[in-house]
């Protein structure tokens, strides 16, 4: 698979659902794509698999959940096992961003766009890739 330049998926990894954005490190954007089903954190792999067919990234960013003094916590483990079995399984280049709080800033940007009606698990996941994607992007 030849990797398209400049092309970045961020992941907001979680155990029902991962959250994905693809990017352009040249404009430093990202856009939400639809999150993935997970069943305890683990993806459908066939899935995973098309979506980096199709877009053909050349690295996949994975938000690393600490607490907010900067410790690590259960689900920062998880998360960085999902980024290690992506570059196992697809050989796909990996890096983690701090994703401290940016589930509440999705949250608090889709609601001002939208409303309550606005605020889906999926739509809040993938908008949390959309700003791990986009602080890569700012602090790399």
């Amino acid at each position: 698979m030849s990797k398209q330049e400049g092309c970045v998926l961020g992941f907001d990894f979680g155990t029902r659902s991962i959250g994905v954005a693809v990017g352009q490190s040249v404009t430093g954007t990202a856009s939400p794509l639809a999150a993935l089903a997970a069943k305890d954190g683990i993806p459908d792999w066939f899935q995973l698999e098309k979506l980096l067919q199709t877009w053909q990234p050349e690295l996949c960013v994975i938000g690393l959940p600490l607490n907010m003094d900067g410790s690590e916590q259960p689900l920062t483990v998880r998360s960085r096992k999902f980024g290690n079995r992506l570059h196992g399984r697809f050989g796909v280049a990996i890096s983690f961003q701090d994703e401290r709080l940016t589930t509440v800033s999705a949250k608090e940007t889709l609601f001002s766009q939208g409303g309550f009606k606005n605020l889906s698990k999926e739509k809040i996941d993938s908008a949390s890739a959309c700003l791990i994607l986009e602080d890569y992007f700012t602090y790399r």
